[in-house]
């Protein structure tokens, strides 16, 4: 039986920014992936720069983490 808490609001501000973290998580992994491929296969200056850009997502995702 499922129970309602008296912080149901709380609870739900506490993930209010999950999907746009989930979003910019898979941005974050897609980019190193690629970036470490372009980095090892192409051309090192390329895949440096999606790789910080990539790093630049995943910096945003923590922000928001602690903004929760």
């Amino acid at each position: 039986m499922y129970h309602h808490s008296r912080n149901h609001q709380e609870e739900e501000n506490k993930d209010r920014f999950l999907m746009l973290r989930q979003v910019l998580n898979i941005i974050f992994m897609l980019g190193a992936v690629v970036g470490v491929l372009l980095y090892f296969y192409q051309n090192k200056t390329m895949g440096t720069v999606v790789i910080v850009v990539a790093m630049v997502f995943k910096m945003v995702e923590c922000v928001l983490r602690l903004l929760k």
